[in-house]
């Protein structure tokens, strides 16, 4: 494993510099400041419902960190053109990129791909280098610390994989049509992921039950129950609507098999949902061994895990015998800020990645 500092902890003088992630539920911005201090935010963007989604929530970020957009370098990566008011990708590439640069000032970098970026004039052409390119961002940046690893970043939505050969990303797809095809990219998250999507049926006080077809109930109800998800990191809306406390998120598991909350004591509604958590894991174990599998030399893996389900990787880690290292192993800077700068750094670390790696292009 590389032991290379990371270059933005040694240098100084830096402009102070946002990498903004803008994803179709959320956005994430990390800003460095001069002299390497850390500041992280994610805001609920619901994109899906218009642009002022996204706009609400880049005012809300400059608020938060108490800064103009003027004085900054803007590093941009994004997975938002996928929001089903774009018509296509190419049109939400363009759409959100000229409203950012409505919102922000120059310096504006756009990530498009291992080693490139774009300025503002060059987007429209090229928007296929730029369209959810933030995962790569995220392995470029540890490529640079780490030489053999397995990152996987679980997010709220979709779980990302990737591997890291001799310092090099060592990847299939760069779509994700592609990525999708061999299981760099999954669609499972631990908060977003309707219940419906991990299974048919489960096994509920003995027996196996089938499943509702309906949204009633996503993955952050689950780990609400489990006590794996704080309750402030149940960053979207219910399914229903209502609020998200335990006996909430037990009424909306309750309506996936066809029962009320009040059929059951609580303790049954948690055993539920440790069986939810178990058919998400057994998902993500089998995507893993594909990874993995495809390495001459496993003894030298790392597996690398980031995003707000990354409390996920450690079990598995164990079971499948290969270390297991938090990203926040080789953020600096994040280590530096600690708390809960330094936490979310890791759900938000595709930010992080690009104003990292932006820091010295701007």
């Amino acid at each position: 494993m590389k032991t290379t500092l990371d270059h933005t902890s040694v240098e100084h003088a830096l402009s102070p510099v946002i990498g903004w992630d803008v994803g179709g539920a959320h956005l994430k911005a990390v800003r460095i400041d001069a002299v390497g201090k850390l500041a992280v935010i994610q805001v609920y963007c619901p994109l899906w419902r218009g642009l002022d989604a996204l706009s609400a929530a880049i005012d809300q970020v400059l608020t938060e960190f108490s800064v103009s957009a003027m004085g900054h370098a803007h590093c941009v990566t994004m997975t938002g053109e996928l929001a089903d008011i774009f018509p296509n990708r190419a049109a939400g590439v363009r759409q959100i990129a000229d409203l950012l640069s409505e919102k922000l000032a120059e310096p504006m970098l756009f990530y498009a791909g291992y080693q490139h970026w774009l300025s503002l004039p060059e987007v429209a052409s090229q928007t296929h280098r730029i369209a959810s390119m933030n995962w790569l961002a995220s392995i470029e940046y540890l490529a640079s610390h780490v030489s053999h690893a397995l990152f996987i970043d679980i997010g709220s939505t979709t779980t990302d994989l990737a591997l890291i050969c001799d310092g090099e990303p060592k990847v299939i797809g760069f779509s994700d049509a592609t990525r999708m095809q061999t299981n760099e990219l999954i669609y499972t998250g631990v908060v977003r992921t309707p219940l419906m999507a991990l299974a048919q049926k489960i096994e509920f006080q003995g027996q196996s039950i089938n499943l509702a077809a309906e949204h009633f109930a996503t993955t952050a109800d689950v780990y609400s129950l489990t006590g794996d998800l704080l309750q402030s990191e149940y960053s979207a809306e219910t399914a229903d609507g209502s609020d998200k406390s335990l006996e909430a998120c037990a009424r909306r598991l309750a309506r996936m098999i066809g029962r009320d909350a009040d059929d059951a004591p609580l303790a049954d509604w948690q055993a539920l949902a440790q069986a939810f958590k178990l058919l998400q894991l057994q998902q993500l174990q089998l995507a893993i061994e594909q990874h993995l599998a495809a390495l001459t030399d496993k003894s030298q893996c790392v597996l690398i895990g980031a995003g707000v389900g990354d409390f996920l990787l450690a079990s598995l880690a164990q079971q499948l015998n290969t270390t297991y290292s938090s990203v926040n192993d080789f953020m600096a800077l994040a280590q530096q800020a600690g708390g809960s700068a330094q936490r979310m750094a890791a759900v938000c670390f595709p930010a992080y990645a690009v104003a990292s790696l932006g820091r010295g292009h701007a």
